[in-house]
């Protein structure tokens, strides 16, 4: 093969480039090593000396621990890990032993520091605990289920969707800004007589009394198949008097226990079931039914903190341990479906299949594919765009008249269908800067200019122009980040920061007045010459030069996202140039920039997932995470599943830290007791009240005597 001298000055170039860029890497590594010497020199070895060194020297060396010949940075460098036996001990009190001079809080806080910063540690098998960093706050408790999450658990249960307005009150947002962190996650009175009364009102529209008649054939059906046909119509048919027949009570058991293995997302003991079946046996002779008394434990397990909180009990060990196959299975449905497992990926569990690394990838393509993954959309999606309360959104009646709440409905739906379609597809991460198509409905399609029937359902549409496609061009998040009368090319310009690329602006600083609507609004001139007068401030030059660029780039949407050519009269100009001197006009030509910088976006999206997923704040172990997932994507032509499999098949996604000094807190946050206690008092009012109904009903019906 021959090759012509450009290739070769071609070749010779990347290689100088590879070699420089791993020369940068190995200096920065060079640097933190050498500081992290240094301050071994100049701050910890003063502490050893004065504080340890007369019971760990080399005529002492207690715990086979001299720490006499750690004289240099470069000695301390090479005892690896013993520095974290040591911290460990410091930690724990265990050193200096009782009767020496103990360490103060500022030696402490020096020395654990210095131990947490040596640099080349290996993260990626490893959990933050308090073995690991003296700053670890603690591990994230049993949380409670959003609502959201409620909701789809609520539906895969009974197939019944919740009465509009009687939703449980809604979440706050932590960690990494998603509602899944267990910090926000408070449990109040409300939540709990919201969970009561749905219990009540679910179950029994899930079992009406004429329930069975309704099936056909000897077909499973959808509660999800917990009992053939004939068995649902044996418990409908059967009285207080029959109850007690093997058939009639095997019926009852296996409906008790296959509904609370779903709801539980773990088998019941045989206790577990014994409790709840009191309940129906209480029931039993107030209403006269099997089948109405049989509601009455399954509304227990609705209510039941093992429902309601997402439960990783307590092992005997202490330390960093592997997640048992169903609470691994837990927390994959909740993280790709905001669901409970299915009965397929119960099955994985009980079996033990998921432990096998080959079945559980395959469990995460089946979850993908599955109808349900459109969570991604709904949960994750609408939380990263910022568009989760979009329909307080409320643009100007009088300038935007067309605007209607079916017309934001469909807006949101599309940063939903959006979203989920490039998980569910497997499209490159790289379609929610630029894509090349839309979902719309008719009513949206309309609403933005393309030509698809009006009554037609929602679809992916090709756009071949440029201006639409990509989450900037959302008309959801260009409706957002506008004010109610007017658009706003700073408000979008800081939304791509802060969301596509993860490099936000610090707030205005103090004295720095607003931009003044009496310029904004008034005159002939267009936004953009409005604007330019507030840029020309010096302390507002240095933002606003990032932010505004980027959304003067969007100024052909207006502020309900649908195109146009002019504002007050006068063309759009939709050019931009950014400080680092790139230049571009309109949506186009701005998504190529976005492309541009898709390694800002890709470490910026993979945390935000990430940080969804585990549902707490990240830290510096999860960075490996990352990392390798980022690395991955460029690998794989930016595949959205590889995240997705790269974040499940993760070590902190599968492992958790156990405490077990401290007792284990109620998790329904110090109303369990209470909860059982309110739904004791709940089901014997419940049977008194329909015990009455039924006799009402007889008494109506009975002949009247002429």
């Amino acid at each position: 093969m021959r090759f012509c001298p450009e290739r070769i000055r071609w070749l010779t170039a990347v290689l100088c480039l590879l070699c420089g860029l791993s020369a940068v890497w190995g200096d920065e590594q060079e640097a933190k090593t050498a500081r992290w010497k240094k301050d071994y020199e100049t701050r910890v070895l003063p502490i050893i000396r004065e504080r340890c060194q007369q019971c760990h020297s080399a005529e002492k060396a207690e715990g086979e621990l001299d720490l006499t010949k750690f004289v240099t940075g470069d000695q301390a460098f090479e005892a690896n890990d013993a520095w974290e036996r040591v911290a460990r001990r410091i930690r724990l009190n265990e050193m200096p032993p009782q009767g020496s001079p103990g360490l103060n809080d500022r030696q402490k806080g020096i020395f654990q520091k210095w131990v947490d910063t040596r640099p080349n540690q290996d993260l990626c098998s490893q959990l933050a605990s308090e073995d690991t960093q003296s700053w670890y706050r603690g591990y994230v408790m049993s949380r409670r289920l959003t609502q959201l999450e409620y909701r789809n658990a609520i539906h895969d249960l009974l197939g019944q969707s919740l009465p509009v307005g009687e939703e449980p009150p809604t979440d706050g947002a932590g960690g990494e800004g998603f509602d899944t962190v267990g910090d926000s996650l408070f449990t109040s009175t409300l939540h709990i007589e919201a969970y009561l009364l749905l219990a009540d009102q679910l179950v029994d529209r899930a079992m009406p009394l004429d329930f069975p008649d309704r099936l056909s054939g000897d077909s499973e059906i959808v509660l999800p198949g917990l009992l053939s046909v004939p068995r649902w119509r044996l418990l409908a048919s059967a009285g207080a008097e029959a109850a007690g027949s093997a058939e009639v009570q095997a019926a009852v058991r296996q409906l008790v226990t296959g509904f609370s293995h779903r709801a539980w997302r773990r088998p019941p003991t045989d206790a577990e079931v014994d409790r709840l079946l009191q309940l129906y046996a209480a029931a039993l002779p107030q209403l006269g039914n099997v089948l109405a008394a049989v509601r009455q434990p399954l509304k227990a397990v609705l209510v039941s903190p093992h429902f309601l909180f997402v439960v990783e009990t307590e092992p005997d060990e202490t330390g960093v341990l592997p997640l048992t196959p169903h609470q691994l299975a837990t927390r994959l449905a909740l993280f790709l479906w905001s669901s409970i497992p299915d009965e397929e990926l119960l099955r994985a569990a009980d079996t033990g299949l998921l432990a096998d690394d080959q079945h559980y990838r395959q469990q995460i393509v089946r979850m993908l594919s599955d109808r349900r993954a459109v969570a991604l959309g709904e949960n994750f999606g609408l939380q990263w765009l910022g568009l989760r309360n979009f329909a307080s959104v409320q643009p100007d009646a009088e300038i935007y008249p067309q605007y209607s709440r079916e017309l934001a409905a469909d807006l949101q739906e599309e940063a939903v269908q959006f979203v989920a379609g490039v998980f569910r597809d497997n499209r490159p991460l790289t379609d929610l800067l630029s894509a090349d198509y839309v979902f719309v409905n008719g009513r949206l399609a309309q609403h933005y200019g393309l030509s698809v029937p009006v009554q037609s359902d929602w679809q992916r549409v090709a756009v071949n122009d440029g201006r639409r496609g990509g989450a900037a061009t959302l008309g959801a998040v260009l409706t957002a980040a506008s004010y109610p009368r007017r658009t706003s090319p700073v408000l979008r310009g800081r939304w791509i920061l802060d969301e596509l690329l993860g490099t936000p602006v610090p707030p205005p600083p103090p004295g720095v007045p607003p931009l003044d609507q009496s310029v904004a609004e008034a005159g002939s001139q267009t936004l953009r010459q409005r604007l330019e007068l507030h840029r020309q401030k010096p302390e507002c030059a240095s933002c606003h030069d990032r932010m505004d660029p980027l959304g003067f780039g969007l100024e052909n949407f207006d502020g309900i996202g649908r195109w146009r050519e002019t504002d007050s009269g006068q063309p759009i100009d939709s050019a931009g140039r950014l400080p680092a001197g790139e230049q571009f006009s309109g949506p186009a030509e701005l998504k190529t920039v976005l492309l541009g910088r898709q390694g800002d976006f890709l470490n910026h999206f993979s945390r935000k997932m990430l940080g969804f997923a585990l549902g707490r704040e990240l830290n510096k172990f999860d960075a490996c995470v990352v990392e390798t997932s980022v690395r991955k994507l460029q690998e794989n032509g930016y595949q959205s599943r590889i995240l997705i499999e790269e974040i499940a098949c993760s070590y902190p996604f599968r492992n958790r830290y156990y405490k077990k000094s401290d007792p284990l807190p109620d998790p329904a946050g110090g109303r369990g007791s209470r909860l059982l206690q309110a739904l004791q008092r709940f089901s014997e009012k419940a049977a008194e009240a329909q015990k009455k109904a039924a006799a009402e009903k007889a008494a109506s019906e009975k002949p009247v005597e002429q």
